[in-house]
């Protein structure tokens, strides 16, 4: 089966800069989403004129949003993004202070322009068992006036990786707009894009950069890219040198600065061979301690799997021959070329898909990326980002107390690694392979769909319900 019947089609294209987009932690789909929409809503008050009569805001959250968003920082998010701040803009250092301030206050400025009276405790409601049937990551916004008059109500789904969709759109979305974007190599399927490839000679990396090209130059494109790298780079950094323990209750003390001194014992030099591991290992722990933490990340394509991708890419340059810039902007077009076919052909989100549908993801993500600037074939590419996913499937999002702790940190680290052994795997390969990509996506479409609630980030089932926690919730 080449062809995927996802029901959630879309008309316009992705662009690398959607898929990868700076943020905050915890989450991508509980914490950048819910901001983006929470903006959203803000800034259709104003254009609609309905600022001058605002008086009160109600967000109601429903499905897992309700039931892990106070782990995932989502209630936080709904102010900042009320406020008119961006995810790509806010400066993390500053956002526990602002919240501080609005709780103590009880007043939230719209857009940075309009004060209304707003309790969080009262005014975001958590419908923790109640569920909208498009999407578990669901909210509404509702406006009223000083007579309590309701002047604006919208849904809005956070479908994974940052994307949001409208309530209103969401079958609109399957037909084609006067805004829509047309690029001349359009693809919803592996074999749709490998088609291309065949027929005018192109690497995967190439399609994605002739497609990018209907929205930005090749130099914007290359500076862009080398941008969102340097912010991988930033957080690795970081990460690597912050120590304490995580917020949220469970006292998880970070670990990436005390396991990067102890690497650096001897000047970072191997001693033992499979001390390579130790330090992909590292760069994801401290990425992923890092959104744990709400610092800066990238979404890759997701929060929750935002260390898989810039562990594998400093594997690339610290263990690789010959590293360069070129080959970094190679992988984030091919990784981008893979994350559009399960973005199209499954979800992102582990609401929707469970732990399979990020860390999955970024794992075959990686590990195409990483065959492409190693020197594989489109058909090895391929085999290394099914491989990716083929040894993830069924994968859970279980969060102890709705946290991206445990187990989503250290599940970072395997997948990085798991996304290195498969492209080494392809690339011993001539290409040629029996289960194509496009048959384990819509496997794991499926399995996502089969898999109990409880699995899919609600807190409810696995590691959540087998590990007892006392965090009394505020």
């Amino acid at each position: 089966m080449s062809i995927i019947d996802s029901p959630k089609k879309t008309s316009q294209p992705v662009s690398v800069f959607q898929l990868f987009s700076i943020g905050i932690g915890p989450s991508s789909s509980h914490t950048v989403g819910p901001m983006r929409a929470a903006r959203m809503f803000a800034e259709d008050l104003e254009t609609d004129g309905k600022l001058d009569s605002l008086d009160s805001i109600q967000v109601e959250l429903y499905g897992s949003l309700a039931m892990t968003g106070k782990g995932h920082a989502t209630d936080i998010a709904l102010l900042l993004g009320l406020e008119g701040e961006r995810p790509e803009g806010i400066d993390p250092s500053i956002v526990e202070g602002r919240v501080e301030q609005i709780h103590k206050e009880r007043i939230l400025n719209i857009l940075g322009k309009c004060p209304i009276n707003f309790s969080p405790l009262e005014d975001i409601l958590f419908s923790k068992g109640k569920r909208l049937p498009f999407h578990s990551n669901a909210m509404k916004c509702k406006a009223f006036d000083v007579d309590k008059k309701e002047i604006s109500s919208k849904i809005y789904y956070s479908v994974g990786g940052g994307f949001v969709v409208e309530h209103e759109n969401i079958f609109a979305e399957a037909v084609p707009s006067s805004d829509t974007v047309s690029v001349p190599y359009p693809f919803r399927t592996c074999e749709e894009l490998l088609v291309h490839c065949r027929r005018t000679g192109l690497k995967i990396y190439e399609v994605v950069l002739e497609n990018e090209k209907v929205w930005r130059s090749v130099e914007e494109i290359n500076t862009g890219i080398l941008k969102i790298w340097q912010v991988m780079k930033d957080c690795v950094e970081r990460g690597c040198q912050q120590e304490g323990i995580l917020p949220g209750g469970l006292e998880v003390r970070r670990r990436a600065a005390e396991m990067y001194r102890t690497l650096m014992q001897h000047g970072g030099e191997i001693k033992d061979p499979s001390e390579v591991f130790d330090w992909v290992s590292l760069y994801a722990l401290a990425v992923n301690e890092e959104n744990a933490a709400g610092g800066r990340v990238v979404t890759a394509p997701t929060n929750g799997a935002s260390g898989v991708i810039p562990s594998v890419l400093h594997y690339y340059q610290k263990f690789c021959k010959n590293p360069s810039d070129e080959g970094v902007i190679q992988f984030f077009l091919t990784a981008c070329a893979i994350g559009v076919l399960y973005k199209e052909g499954a979800s992102l989100s582990a609401a929707e898909m469970g732990c399979q549908g990020e860390v999955g993801v970024a794992c075959s993500m990686a590990a195409g990326g990483l065959a492409a600037i190693l020197g594989g074939t489109n058909e090895q590419i391929e085999n290394a980002a099914e491989i990716g996913m083929e040894h993830n499937l069924g994968l859970t999002c279980d969060p102890i107390a709705g946290l991206v702790q445990i187990p989503c940190i250290e599940r970072n680290t395997m997948g990085a690694i798991k996304a290195i052994n498969a492209a080494r795997l392809a690339l011993k390969g001539d290409g040629i392979h029996r289960v194509s990509l496009d048959q384990v996506i819509v496997a794991m479409r499926h399995t996502g769909e089969d898999m109990k609630s409880i699995y899919k980030e609600t807190s409810e089932g696995g590691l959540a319900l087998h590990v007892p926690v006392n965090i009394p919730e505020c």
